[in-house]
């Protein structure tokens, strides 16, 4: 939506973790944008390969000639299925080049978990880890005294990243959340045993296993997961491929960023032993990896076999090669795990199909009991997320689990609606000099209470305010000449004390009586109260944070009334 906000006026992005930045180079580079963008460095380096991935893939097969006579809604409408009911076709754009992506990952500043970054000196922004990937973030944006937490794409589950961090996001006054399971009713465990069941079982009925997958997350639990499974399901003699362009950069990696690693992966490196078990598949030979098909893939190539590659919808990468290749025998399986793409819509292309396919969508980020949980946890005061969450899913209506619950109910937004938050900024923090801070004498009005008055300049410069000492008037020169006290600078006057407290009506009225004045009248106001002195023609409006005297012309009755006031109040 694009047309409703015109990205040369945005200041600062926030990028959660690598799949959130596919589009970072069509904004940077092609909207006037001159603003910073903040990321961990293994978003960085990660987005990176999935960026040069999409990029290689797709230069590999240029198109002869460029069509968009389609992009027509006339004309949209008569296309088959899928594209006919694309949104905002006329929005697509062709795929950004290389240079192009190294432009937009040089605008990105890096910044490290619980980082505190100042923006403007208006706002403070930190990252936390959200334990779903490697360098994933949720993000902290914070002023003084009002906190609001970004939480997108986090996971409580142990998987190789390091695990979340739920106690920083405690005292948010807003908590916006997004990014959950896609797949609630689907347990990642359960979704990982039938996966390793499924290879299983058709390597050894003598198939082959293709599983489209992105070149960095899941693929290296996978990795894992098979690694304890392999000999004792007697796989060990069956070779694992991996074919990507970034296939050596992902699988080195994952190694070398030890920091972002949960605590046993950690240590492994202090031993030093390679965290994650990949290494020992590769140097076993049991795990290869080749940037493509052609060279020394082909070469090396046996079946049965295990090859993950991409691209997971299928449309391009060499997963479409393989699927052509084994899609005519039931022998050989396809696994989805990826929860990105209807593995039916990603099939539709190549029906008929022989090969089976199994759909083991693995997704550890968060699902709505997770949610419950944290949000207790945390208690933000507000909650605000998208419509659908709010909701249960379209096709399980009576599935009222699978919703946010929490109180006060969730705030909603569609997508390009324009929200105000529930709260607002009352109070900013002003620094005093230390010189101004020695000349405050402060009084106690109340056991534990004190007070100061307190006359300075305030200055003000990005956000941030200073208290600081009057200047002092100059003083006059030691010549007979009376010279003119310059403009410029402002004259200290005595300052009036200040007068705090109430008055008691009862007592007022009688003090008054004993000074003489009689036919004293009360009325009662919404502000508080009227005193008529109906001989002496004279009113006293008292309200809570101001007192009037109201009396016709006659000067020595007003000072004889205000000083019967001030008996009733502290001056300080």
């Amino acid at each position: 939506q694009t047309e409703l906000l015109d990205l040369s006026t945005v200041d600062v992005i926030l990028i959660s973790n690598y799949h959130c930045m596919m589009a970072l180079p069509y904004i940077t580079e092609y909207t006037g944008f001159t603003g910073t963008v903040y990321a961990t460095e293994p978003t960085v380096q990660i987005g990176r390969l999935l960026m040069e991935e999409l990029v290689n893939s797709i230069e590999r097969v240029p198109k002869a000639q460029s069509a968009s006579m389609w992009k027509n809604k006339e004309v949209q409408r008569l296309l088959p299925a899928p594209l006919k009911d694309a949104v905002e076709v006329s929005m697509w754009r062709k795929c950004y080049t290389m240079p192009e992506v190294n432009a937009a990952l040089s605008k990105i500043q890096l910044v490290g978990y619980s980082q505190k970054i100042e923006l403007f000196g208006a706002v403070q922004v930190t990252p936390l880890s959200s334990g779903y990937a490697l360098g994933s973030s949720n993000w902290i944006i914070q002023s003084h005294y009002e906190k609001v937490s970004y939480v997108s794409g986090s996971s409580l589950l142990t998987t190789h990243p390091q695990p979340m961090d739920q106690a920083s996001l405690k005292n948010s006054d807003v908590l916006i959340l997004t990014g959950l399971t896609q797949i609630p009713t689907a347990n990642p465990d359960g979704m990982v045993g039938e996966f390793c069941s499924n290879l299983a079982m058709t390597v050894r009925n003598g198939g082959n296993v293709l599983v489209p997958c992105y070149p960095s997350g899941v693929i290296y639990d996978l990795l894992e997961c098979l690694y304890q499974y392999i000999d004792s399901a007697g796989l060990s003699n069956v070779p694992f491929y991996f074919i990507s362009p970034v296939a050596n950069s992902s699988l080195e990696f994952s190694q070398i960023f030890a920091e972002w690693l949960c605590h046993n992966k950690q240590t492994k490196v202090y031993l030093p032993e390679p965290p994650f078990p990949h290494a020992e598949l590769i140097q076993t030979n049991k795990l290869k990896h080749y940037p493509s098909i052609h060279g020394d893939f082909s070469n090396d190539f046996k079946q049965p076999c295990v090859v993950f590659t991409g691209h997971p919808s299928l449309r391009f990468g060499d997963v479409v090669h393989f699927m052509e290749l084994w899609g005519k025998s039931s022998l050989n399986t396809v696994i989805f795990t990826e929860p990105d793409f209807s593995y039916l819509d990603a099939l539709a292309p190549y029906q008929p199909l022989a090969m089976k396919c199994v759909y083991c969508p693995i997704d550890t980020r968060l699902n709505f009991i997770q949610v419950s949980k944290l949000l207790k946890e945390v208690q933000p005061l507000h909650v605000v997320c998208p419509e659908q969450y709010t909701q249960p899913p379209p096709t399980q209506s009576h599935r009222t689990d699978l919703m946010i619950d929490c109180q006060p109910p969730a705030m909603s937004y569609r997508r390009a609606e324009v929200l105000t938050l529930p709260y607002k900024r009352r109070y900013e923090k002003i620094e005093i000099m230390p010189d101004l801070a020695d000349s405050l004498v402060p009084l106690e009005i109340k056991p534990g209470i004190s007070l100061a008055t307190v006359s300075a300049v305030l200055h003000t410069k990005d956000n941030k305010h200073v208290l600081q000492l009057p200047p002092k008037p100059p003083q006059p020169p030691a010549s007979k000449k009376r010279k003119r006290v310059s403009d410029d600078v402002p004259e200290c006057k005595s300052l009036k004390p200040l007068l705090s407290g109430s008055i008691p009506m009862d007592q007022f009225v009688q003090t008054l009586e004993k000074h003489g004045f009689s036919d004293v009248k009360v009325e009662d106001t919404a502000k508080g109260h009227i005193v008529l002195l109906q001989e002496a023609e004279t009113l006293i409006q008292l309200e809570e944070d101001s007192t009037h005297i109201i009396c016709d012309n006659d000067e020595p009755l007003r000072v004889k009334l205000r000083d019967l006031v001030l008996k009733f109040l502290q001056k300080f």
